[in-house]
């Protein structure tokens, strides 16, 4: 199965709004939870964290900034760290298909064999 979700406060609530110590406090209670989320992981679960796109909250304004958006990909099948290449979006799709073994999505690429 798949689970989707969008945490849209740390970035709406805290991001947007340029709440700089808002925005770091919600990261690092998410981020406190990682771990709990992983304990309960299957062997072969992928857990991709990332984000819409990129945010600077010390910009001024509330548009959105030019950074990167982050990906971590946690796997207990995943040995070994690894540094994945900077990519697109449709990269994670591809390898959501790769994972969930259906049919490529014929755009992107695959990035789950970095993964085991």
């Amino acid at each position: 199965g798949m689970s989707f979700l969008n945490l849209v406060d740390i970035d709406a609530v805290y991001g947007l709004r340029r709440n700089t110590k808002g925005y770091g406090e919600a990261l690092e209670a998410f981020d406190a939870r990682i771990p709990e989320i992983v304990e309960n992981m299957q062997e072969d679960d992928l857990l991709i964290i990332t984000a819409d796109h990129g945010n600077d909250p010390t910009f001024k304004g509330t548009d959105h900034t030019r950074e990167y958006i982050p990906v971590l990909a946690i796997s207990k099948s995943l040995k070994h760290p690894t540094h994945l290449p900077e990519g697109h979006f449709s990269d994670i799709a591809e390898t959501i298909s790769e994972n969930f073994g259906v049919a490529s999505t014929g755009n992107g690429t695959s990035f789950l064999k970095e993964l085991n």
